[in-house]
């Protein structure tokens, strides 16, 4: 199988760098991965992280699209619940325009943030939760496909005066959720096994495929799996690396939220945990794909003829930009 790989990117805030750099490494990273024939890069939003440093991926987007030349540019995703979805297809749409079939539009139901940053967000309403998701995701595949009932009330509005270029839409899913209404709507699914592995299995693109058939969408299928990496040209260096990524989801589940460690500082830490804890970490690591780009890439096929997919988009967060950086160039060698 002819593997695509692709890019979602949460602009880290690295150890290695001042925290108000971390916007301008996702730039760096877009530039090189453009010029690597990675297919797509796509970025995160986050609220209210110490981790992560982008609130707002429509506005970076933009730059990145702006500063790359053949790499498609998307969101994974915009935390829809937040939004009106008139205001997306509008931002996404104007998008489409300035740079034409190089605009995704992802959408996922998670906040991306606390519940005091929702409640921020929808201030002076009460924040939605999710519960009108489905609602906004119809409305914004309506809004950008032009697809309301002849007497809808928006079916008079004009998001743009030339709808002729147009984002494509994905949904993003980690226990399969979304996985019918993605296929309903006519979302594109992209599978994110790097936040819940044990929930994330083939069946879900199965369930994905069945629900778009169902409806008849003329457009084509696709769906992508999304893995946590982290390659090196050697198997110990590439553990040692994936460490900063792995103590963070551990730090997470036991209530723990501070910087990125350094590789050598998780390793000190790593000795001094209780064997429970030791077993929580070892179990969070074996879900990430991590070692010298052969077995990166071994891991990967078998993913891809799993999920029967023929596209994988990897994660890589590191203490260092220049260990991520040569995670991305070591594995771009085989395409």
């Amino acid at each position: 199988m002819n593997i695509k790989l692709s890019v979602v990117d949460q602009t880290p805030v690295h150890g290695s760098h001042s925290k108000k750099a971390a916007p301008q490494l996702t730039v760096e990273l877009a530039k090189l991965c453009d010029e690597l024939n990675y297919h797509r890069f796509w970025v995160a939003e986050h609220h209210d992280s110490v981790h992560f440093a982008n609130p707002c991926p429509e506005i970076l987007m933009a730059h990145l699209a702006s500063i790359t030349q053949r790499i498609k540019i998307g969101s994974g995703g915009v935390m829809l619940s937040h939004y009106s979805p008139l205001k997306v297809a509008e931002c996404f749409a104007m998008m489409a325009s300035l740079f034409p079939d190089r605009i995704d539009l992802g959408v996922g139901r998670a906040p991306g943030g606390t519940g005091l940053t929702s409640a921020a967000l929808a201030f002076p309403n009460a924040p939605s939760n999710g519960q009108f998701y489905a609602e906004q995701a119809k409305l914004l595949e309506n809004f950008i496909h032009g697809s309301f009932e002849k007497d809808h009330p928006f079916s008079a509005i004009h998001v743009m005066p030339d709808m002729s270029n147009t984002p494509e839409l994905w949904m993003l899913g980690s226990s399969g959720g979304s996985a019918k209404l993605a296929g309903q709507l006519g979302y594109h699914l992209a599978l994110a096994r790097f936040i819940a592995p044990e929930s994330c299995h083939p069946i879900i693109f199965e369930e994905h495929k069945k629900a778009w058939q169902q409806a008849d969408h003329e457009r084509e299928l696709q769906q992508i799996l999304a893995i946590a990496c982290i390659c090196a040209e050697t198997e110990e260096e590439a553990k040692l690396r994936a460490g900063t990524a792995v103590y963070r989801k551990f730090a997470t589940q036991i209530g723990k939220n501070e910087d990125f460690l350094t590789p050598e500082q998780v390793r000190d830490r790593y000795k001094t945990l209780p064997i429970s804890q030791q077993s929580m970490y070892d179990h969070i690591e074996a879900s990430y794909t991590i070692g010298t780009p052969e077995q990166c890439w071994a891991e990967m096929e078998s993913f891809a003829d799993d999920f029967k997919t023929n596209e994988i988009s990897l994660i890589t967060v590191t203490h260092s930009q220049e260990d991520r950086l040569e995670s991305y160039r070591l594995l771009a060698e085989k395409l």
